[in-house]
């Protein structure tokens, strides 16, 4: 191969496991062209890895790795691909449960599929995590490839990031629009600034859900990194356990994978604990980069009204402003946020189907839905719970003056 060839041509190993690459090599590619110094904690190496070293994901749980890694000629890796073949359609957040009814009553199998993303996690990332563009155009080619060569149903990409969208969108798979709800952090000095931007009815609502918390004699505190201990996790996984029985459903996780990311991961991540008499009776996990904080898993073993909303909400919004991050992202659905301060955001996916027919009924739905999506942000915008902006400097003095003379309610 001539030396202007390099680069150009790439050999693709599929792995059944991330033991196949280093974590140096899958996280600095993991980071390249996002502007963090650091990949996202979810697309780390240590975190998928621990998924797969806990049980969490491989074929009992139809979770089966099949990362994609592409070195170029002279051996160097050059991009890396999280993928997995999927035997069901749990854990993705983006639906594609009618389309899977769709094949079966046409006698036809839609599973196994390919997924590229992050398991059990609906948080916008990088998917195709490439040194540079002709080795991010090389690995949706790659993935193409190995669904084709597989003679799978489909392909999807779950929560890409916006180029990455694009390139796969260029390269013929469709693209999917969704909504989730995201806080924005505008330099608050603490809480009280914030509530301050909001409606009144808005400000008086957080406030008597604060105040219910604070009267069933609940008090919250954050532990962070290696402040969180064997104990914290144990009991941590009986509250997220708790969660799932609640709803008759199965958990995806185990404490296993919870005590692994701690340990590799434990500068990412700050337990809020929940306390009433000294004892902990419910908690959540928050897991932060240096942009942005994610709400992930929430738990109680005691019901106390509002206690969800001060655990997973108020909590988070306390953490980014004390470690100034811009945003905080509360996971996947959830339109009751929108009146504790969290704004409307769209997602995309992208997918690609390898029945031709299939495919042209697919497109002309999601052309309808992207329709009936961009209504919904429009619908859901409208419904602001922040105060139309004030003049200047002395308008937000006025607001802030407002927000404490709040009557009791």
């Amino acid at each position: 191969m001539s030396p202007d060839r390099v680069g150009v041509d790439y050999r693709t190993q599929v792995l059944d496991d991330l033991s196949g690459v280093s974590a140096g090599e899958w996280n600095a590619l993991a980071a390249a062209g996002t502007g963090d110094a650091r990949a996202q904690p979810f697309l780390r190496h240590e975190f998928l890895r621990a998924l797969e070293l806990s049980g969490c994901v491989g074929e009992a749980t139809g979770w089966i790795p099949r990362h994609l890694l592409l070195r170029d000629a002279t051996g160097a890796t050059a991009a890396v691909v999280p993928a997995y073949l999927k035997l069901h359609s749990y854990g993705e957040y983006v639906f594609d449960w009618a389309w899977a009814d769709a094949y079966r009553r046409h006698g036809l199998r839609y599973y196994p599929k390919l997924v590229s993303a992050v398991p059990f996690t609906p948080v916008p990332g990088t998917r195709l995590a490439a040194r540079d563009t002709p080795a991010r155009d090389a690995a949706v080619r790659a993935l193409l490839a190995l669904a084709q060569s597989s003679q799978l149903s489909s392909l999807h990409v779950l929560f890409p990031r916006a180029p990455e969208a694009q390139a796969l969108h260029d390269a013929g798979l469709m693209l999917r629009h969704g909504v989730q709800f995201h806080w924005r952090n505008a330099g608050y000095g603490g809480f009280e600034d914030f509530l301050a931007t909001l409606a009144q009815p808005k400000r008086k609502k957080i406030r008597a859900e604060r105040r219910k918390v604070a009267e069933a004699g609940v008090r919250l505190r954050r532990l962070r990194s290696r402040e969180i201990g064997a104990a914290q996790w144990a009991f941590f996984t009986r509250c997220y356990r708790a969660t799932y029985a609640a709803h008759g459903a199965k958990p995806y996780l185990n404490q296993e994978f919870f005590e692994r990311i701690g340990a590799t991961l434990p500068e990412h991540l700050v337990l809020v604990l929940a306390e009433r008499d000294g004892r902990p009776i419910a908690s959540s996990l928050l897991v932060h980069d240096d942009q942005r904080l994610y709400g992930r898993y929430w738990g109680a073993l005691e019901p106390v009204p509002c206690l969800h909303f001060e655990a997973c909400y108020y909590q988070a919004i306390e953490a980014a402003i004390e470690s100034k991050l811009p945003v905080v992202e509360g996971g996947a659905q959830g339109e009751h946020k929108v009146s504790r301060g969290f704004e409307p955001v769209p997602t995309v996916s992208a997918h690609w189907l390898a029945g031709p027919a299939f495919a042209q009924a697919i497109d002309r739905f999601l052309q309808r839905e992207d329709a009936m999506v961009g209504a919904y942000l429009n619908d859901l915008r409208e419904r602001s719970p922040y105060r139309p902006p004030a003049a200047g400097a002395a308008g937000a003095a006025a607001a802030a003056v407002e927000g404490r003379s709040d009557p009791p309610g």
